[in-house]
């Protein structure tokens, strides 16, 4: 039997799957589209070398909120993606440096040197090779071969998603919106991750607000100090800005919103199981 990549463990089509299978190379053909179209503006490598390490952390943090996603929901075909999305974040950290050469010319000495002698890209580069790391050993065999140390190993993915957005927040510089974004769903993640680890209900209500609540005051705080002390801007004003909507909400806000959220979801799931009987 030909294991196709829609199909679950037991070779039957599964649509989460399929559905992974159509996300994957959704970004390429968006890049390839601008590319094409003259949307890469007057420097297209270090545009296409930009969005490709854009996408490699939101599908990083895709991948991330599997399980936890998983242990809230209660719903166990969530798992059947976690691999295949995990070897598509490798395949577009590789395209991220695979463009960043490309941007210095195709020289690989000189791309090896900018690596060694910029800090934020020495960061993205050991961030690079540990999820070739986890590529590698993310089959079957692997698991079996390695055992217990196979579990550590693929541990260090949320260290790995922590130096990638280090990376961003240092590459990004004056403007680090969205690599605040990033790290306050980040925050969302080890919240519920330190949560079950802990031994609380992952899906009570009250323990997935509290984490929501803690993690965007946290992003809040932390965005304010990045600017303060890398930029200069005062970090009250950054703090500050969080009170303000207009003309967009702030990380901490979208890192609210999203861990509460996330907080129905185990409320909707027991209204439809109410009223499963009374249908019945």
């Amino acid at each position: 039997m030909i294991d196709l990549p829609w199909n679950d463990r037991r070779g039957r089509f599964s649509g989460l799957r399929a559905g992974a299978c159509l996300l994957a190379p959704a970004p390429v053909l968006w890049l390839f589209y601008l590319a094409v179209s003259g949307g890469l503006g007057p420097r297209p490598y270090e545009a296409a070398t930009h969005e490709a390490g854009l996408w490699t952390l939101r599908l990083l943090l895709i991948t991330l909120a599997v399980t936890p996603l998983r242990r809230v929901t209660g719903w166990a075909r969530l798992a059947g993606i976690r691999r295949l999305l995990g070897l598509t974040v490798f395949a577009y950290a590789a395209a991220h440096l695979t463009l960043h050469v490309g941007d210095q010319g195709w020289h690989v000495g000189r791309a090896a040197s900018e690596i060694v002698n910029r800090v934020y890209l020495t960061i993205g580069f050991a961030a690079l090779i540990g999820l070739g790391l986890l590529a590698v050993t993310s089959n079957d065999k692997s698991v079996r071969r390695l055992n217990i140390w196979w579990h550590r190993l693929h541990r260090i993915v949320y260290a790995l998603a922590a130096l990638g957005i280090l990376h961003f927040f240092m590459q990004t510089k004056l403007e680090a919106t969205e690599a605040a974004l990033m790290m306050g769903f980040w925050l969302l993640l080890m919240g519920w991750r330190l949560a079950h680890r802990l031994g609380a209900d992952v899906t009570s209500p009250a323990t997935l607000a509290s984490v929501a609540l803690i993690s965007a005051v946290a992003t809040a705080a932390l965005e304010a100090t990045w600017y303060g002390v890398a930029t200069g801007i005062p970090w009250q004003a950054v703090l500050a800005a969080n009170l303000e909507p207009t003309p967009m909400p702030r990380p901490a806000i979208w890192t609210a919103v999203t861990g509460l959220f996330v907080t129905l979801l185990p409320l909707l799931q027991r209204l439809t199981a109410l009223k499963r009987p009374q249908e019945s």
